[in-house]
């Protein structure tokens, strides 16, 4: 018999990685009768299965001011302490006020309880946990040890309470086995993996009437080829190795397309890039304001394409990254059978490439090597067709939806002994 499952973080809209991972997970879960039931800050779910508390966001007004006077520092004053459990006890009423509404039987906790994005927030979900006995599982997509800024701080007391808490009605879930490994260390805790997964079972749909244009929007030409870097502007992305492939290539029909905007982490970043390949010579172009969470028209009647209305115009994806939880991007060109050159960062060294995947990889810095590759694949059709081919057919067998089925399979078995 199905279940009442709800999810709970701080943002279920737009398109992060936890936002479409847990979309994935109440998919699955639907198929097998179970209804999915949402709680956050920021929501873009219907109303009648969702219950949208503003104060759950991790940018609303109030978790900010705690935020700048926890982090970056090592002490807080009676008042912050008191500030911060008058928005637990707020947020944990609003919880007890979902699990009501609509009968909450399950938990899933989307990386609330993993990053102190919002403290008060991580605090009430382990405290209703406490006393409420629920089936929670935690879905933990980075830990806070995993990021620096969260180093020096003045709520260690709350990070080893919450973050994440270590109760016996909690399972834990980490997307790479890094993760895992670092959280038994740490804490004692045990947890179960189940990467990120793409429905490889079913060809995507491409919408080639809206897109057919999309070239010309941009301002490249049919005869360009187009090198796509489809992620967020940020250091850790790596994006100096694609303008230097690029660069390497040396001929002006290949354009370097950058598919998301910078952020609060990258504008500084995305100014010496732009510096970058300028000296390079490397014909850059960002595309960020042609690309939106869905395909539509924007307010000036310009076109917007989602990210999975891009990759089909692309001939070849870089993804140099020097770090990822586990790597979305990576699974996108591979479910648009686009060959792709990856930096072998430490999860896909220790989850991914023993998979057998066959890629063009670097080891921090581009080669002759792996320009001499990348040109191969491009150059050659049978090649490139054999690359894509087997990759699809790897990926079918270890991320595909088939894969994240039995694994919440085995999940919900663990609290009621049955299977969906």
């Amino acid at each position: 018999m199905g279940k009442n499952i709800g999810f709970v973080s701080t943002r279920f809209a737009g398109t992060d990685g936890v936002s479409l991972e847990a979309a994935k997970w109440a998919q699955l879960l639907w198929d097998h009768q179970h209804v999915s039931y949402w709680f956050a800050g920021e929501l873009d779910r219907h109303p009648d299965i969702s219950m949208l508390v503003p104060e759950a966001f991790f940018d609303h007004e109030e978790n900010q001011w705690i935020n700048k006077r926890v982090f970056g520092v090592q002490t807080r004053t009676p008042y912050i302490t008191g500030r911060i459990h008058a928005l637990r006890d707020y947020l944990k009423i609003k919880l007890y006020e979902f699990i009501e509404r609509f009968r909450i039987e399950i938990l899933i906790i989307e990386n609330a309880i993993t990053i102190p994005m919002h403290v008060p927030l991580g605090l009430a979900i382990t405290e209703l946990a406490a006393e409420s006995g629920i089936p929670v599982v935690a879905h933990h997509h980075d830990f806070y040890w995993e990021r620096t800024r969260f180093s020096i701080n003045a709520v260690q007391d709350y990070l080893q309470m919450a973050f994440p808490p270590k109760l016996p009605n909690i399972q834990h879930v980490v997307i790479n086995s890094l993760a895992q490994e670092a959280l038994a260390l740490r804490t004692g805790i045990s947890s179960i993996v189940i990467p990120n997964v793409l429905d490889f079972e079913t060809d995507p749909e491409i919408d080639w009437e809206f897109t057919k244009d999309f070239r010309a929007e941009i301002g490249v030409s049919d005869e360009d080829i187009l090198i796509l870097q489809p992620t967020r502007v940020v250091q850790r992305k790596g994006i100096e190795h694609a303008i230097e492939l690029v660069h390497e290539l040396g001929d002006p029909k290949y354009k370097l397309i950058i598919s998301h905007a910078a952020g609060d982490e990258g504008f500084e970043y995305l100014q010496w890039l732009q510096d970058y390949a300028a000296d390079h010579q490397v014909d850059m172009r960002l595309i960020s304001h042609y690309v939106s969470d869905k395909r539509g028209y924007g307010t000036d009647g310009q076109k917007c394409y989602s990210l999975w209305d891009v990759y089909p115009h692309c001939d070849f994806v870089t993804y140099p990254s020097t770090y990822e939880g586990f790597g979305n991007a990576f699974l996108e060109a591979i479910y648009f059978r686009k060959p792709l050159l990856v930096n072998r960062y430490d999860v896909f060294v220790r989850d991914i490439e023993p998979q057998g995947f066959d890629v063009v990889v670097m080891d921090g810095y581009v080669s002759d090597r792996v320009v001499e590759e990348v040109r191969e694949v491009l150059e050659s059709p049978e090649r490139r067709e054999r690359m894509v081919n087997h990759n699809y057919e790897v990926a079918k067998r270890h991320y595909s939806y088939s894969v994240l089925r039995k694994r919440l399979a085995f999940l919900i078995s663990n609290f009621f002994g049955i299977e969906i």
